[in-house]
């Protein structure tokens, strides 16, 4: 999976919103807070809102907050709000693929990998990640001896 700048930068500013909630942060502040671009933010921020991931208020004390909960909010839910679904085959989504011969199987192997990224992103809170307490599956992969290595 390749995380674009767009899904990063969402989630981090998400991630600066649950340390803040339920308070309202202005763009000048997650965008300071992260070291964003700011027009970028807002195009971002727009894609949460529209997804109900965050809410904002207009005037001088406005800003935006998480539309529930840091606890109810998944990194999963984040993601899909900007990027789409998770896991695609060439525009498709896993289960819609067909191959023939060789690659028959081909489809199980994809829809597996949109499980396993499924129970990492849509298991993992944005209080999870700001407390520094992941789910214990989730610790365990990064424990994995090849975990931080790059291949």
């Amino acid at each position: 999976m390749q995380i674009s700048a767009r899904g990063d930068y969402a989630v981090r500013a998400a991630l600066s919103l649950a340390a803040a909630y339920p308070s309202l942060l202005s763009t000048q502040t997650i965008a300071g807070d992260q070291d964003l671009p700011r027009k970028f933010l807002e195009a971002v921020l727009a894609d949460l809102r529209r997804a109900g991931v965050v809410r904002a208020q207009r005037g001088a004390e406005g800003g935006y907050t998480l539309a529930r909960a840091p606890r109810e909010v998944t990194v999963g839910s984040v993601l899909r709000a900007v990027e789409g679904p998770l896991a695609g085959v060439r525009g498709l989504r896993p289960e819609e693929t067909s191959y023939v011969g060789a690659a028959e199987n081909l489809p199980n192997l994809w829809v597996a990998v949109r499980a396993a990224l499924r129970r990492v992103v849509d298991e993992v809170s944005l209080a999870d990640i700001v407390d520094g307490r992941l789910p214990a599956h989730v610790r365990k992969l990064t424990a994995l001896p090849d975990a931080w290595e790059p291949r």
